[in-house]
């Protein structure tokens, strides 16, 4: 029978989800992801990288979960996923939201 973790633990989920969007250029794809769906040709533009950087870091992403795809015509249009992101982002936001107690483990 599954369990649930409490809020404040964290899953390999949540570790490998951190991972993937630690990567400075891929928190950048998911930030311009989260205004609008856009295609490699777009990011590209916008980040100043090239194009294979580009779809190798949302492949990453892809791969994730973080972002879905839809072909249109000749191009791939990428767009955010906020559902995989929620469970990481409550997560932290319990991490933030606690009050650590002022006391210290003797050494030794």
């Amino acid at each position: 029978m599954p369990t649930s973790a409490a809020p404040t633990t964290r899953s390999l989920d949540d570790d490998g989800l951190l991972r993937v969007l630690a990567e400075p250029l891929r928190e950048r794809i998911v930030d311009l992801l989260a205004d609008e769906e856009l295609c490699v040709c777009h990011l590209t533009e916008e980040l100043g990288v090239t194009q294979t950087l580009v779809s190798h870091h949302l492949r990453v992403l892809r791969d994730a979960g973080v972002v879905d795809t839809e072909r249109h015509r000749y191009w791939t249009y990428y767009r955010l996923r906020p559902e995989a992101l929620r469970p990481l982002a409550e997560h932290l936001t319990a991490l933030a939201r606690r009050r650590p107690a002022r006391r210290r483990r003797p050494c030794g």
